[in-house]
């Protein structure tokens, strides 16, 4: 198969195609916002049957993507997240059926209560209506945004990065086919279609037409939709994420949580990047956890306590407790207990995913309690941050914010809610 060419829109009518984008778009979110489940979950099983019949399509989008991701020397983080093999691409179809299973949040009723003058008053689940998702290379957000926003009765509008665009372009090909056979509208979904970055810029500015914009990527992307959008952000900044290993730890548990958290998947938000490990616990703890990672191929750089331990560890700087590696690497330092631990991870950290391993729930408690991030845990992986593994089916991001939505995103944060009031001749006095 050749790769079609990635569009790079250079007429002076750029925003003339992304007005029209954006009426098909509000026009689809009204559609939805009163189309059935039966036939919501039936386009997103369709969608699903389709990614798997595009396998073959979808695989040589993602090879003439990477090829050029590799000629632009794209770190090896970007590579990983760019990449597409049958078992991502199962894990898609697999993510669009598991939304299709879920409970449809529209029209739930969230409280209900009758005033005194027999107003009768329910506060319902209702969608937010037209969603832009703007991501970089992981082209697997093109099937799990569309899904989400699909379910929560929300028009999408996508914007994968250039690194990504034929990939996500062979992606949304099948789920167009899923809207077809449910009788959906085709703009229920829809791509940007150029690469022109001015085209981000444009999508920022379309208030009144997008009602939230979900960035997802690096720093760069998301300070940029925070500076320029006049559209409300639902952002997720960088996944600084921290294991804390507690004085009453388990050894082997710590070893293999510690591994699994930073070794499993270098490249995803959710993986460790800075190591705690309480004072009382460096005798014991510190040396084999630190070699495992150094023998799992992970660079060390730690404080003058975790370099003594092993010389293969470099000095760690200033720069390194607030650092997003994306990489094999990991910063590790000797904490005073859990309250050294909360102080390093609220001032360092960037509110994402922290856990702790302990079996004292009292220091268990009060680092869950004290910590201020999105996702917190005792005794597992902070791997596990994800919208798939907390049962959402799938996620459109991890939010960092605490107004609307925190932690992973799935169909009931892409959702609002009305007031639906009935009465039965009530006039105000």
């Amino acid at each position: 198969m050749t790769a079609l060419p990635i569009a790079r829109d250079t007429t002076e009518d750029l925003e003339a195609r992304m007005a029209a984008l954006g009426r098909d778009a509000r026009a689809a979110a009204l559609a939805l916002a009163t189309t059935p489940t039966e036939a919501k979950d039936r386009a997103l099983r369709a969608a699903a049957a389709g990614i798997r019949a595009a396998e073959a399509a979808i695989l040589a989008a993602n090879q003439a993507d990477l090829a050029d991701a590799r000629a632009a020397g794209l770190s090896s983080a970007m590579i990983d997240r760019l990449l597409l093999d049958p078992g991502r691409i199962e894990a898609m179809a697999r993510g669009l059926e598991d939304v299709a299973a879920l409970p449809d949040p529209i029209g739930d009723t969230l409280a209900e209560w009758t005033r005194p003058n027999g107003l009768r008053i329910a506060r319902v689940r209702v969608p937010l209506g037209v969603i832009g998702i703007i991501f970089e290379s992981r082209p697997n957000v093109t099937a799990d945004a569309a899904g989400l926003c699909l379910k929560s009765g929300n028009a999408a509008v996508l914007r994968p990065g250039s690194e990504s665009f034929r990939s996500s372009r062979a992606i949304l090909a099948a789920l167009h086919a899923g809207l077809a056979e449910a009788g959906l509208p085709a703009a229920a979904v829809q791509m940007v279609p150029t690469a022109d970055r001015a085209a981000v810029g444009i999508l920022l500015g379309m208030s009144g037409v997008i009602d939230v914009i979900v960035p997802r990527g690096g720093r760069g992307l998301i300070e940029r939709v925070i500076r320029e959008s006049r559209v409300p952000v639902i952002r997720h900044l960088d996944g600084n994420c921290h294991v804390y290993v507690d004085g009453a730890a388990d050894l082997a548990m710590a070893r293999a949580i510690v591994g699994n958290a930073k070794l499993r998947r270098t490249g995803v938000c959710g993986a460790a990047e800075t190591l705690l490990v309480d004072r009382r616990a460096a005798a014991t703890h510190l040396a084999p956890i630190v070699r495992d990672l150094l023998d799992g191929g992970c660079e060390v750089r730690g404080d003058a306590a975790v370099q003594a331990v092993d010389p293969r560890v470099v000095p760690a700087g200033e720069a390194d407790w607030t650092t997003e590696y994306l990489d094999a690497i990991i910063a590790a330092r000797v904490v005073d207990g859990v309250e050294g631990a909360v102080d390093h991870v609220n001032r360092y950290g960037s509110h994402h995913t922290d856990a702790i391993v302990t079996a004292d729930e009292g220091a268990a408690r009060r680092f869950l309690s004290a910590v201020d991030s999105a996702v917190v845990l005792h005794n597992a992986s902070t791997q596990f941050t994800d919208g798939g593994e907390f049962g959402m089916g799938a996620e459109i991001g991890i939010s960092t914010d605490k107004l609307h939505a925190r932690g992973p995103v799935g169909t009931e944060q892409l959702t609002s809610y009305k007031y639906v009031v009935r009465g039965s001749g009530q006039l105000r006095p």
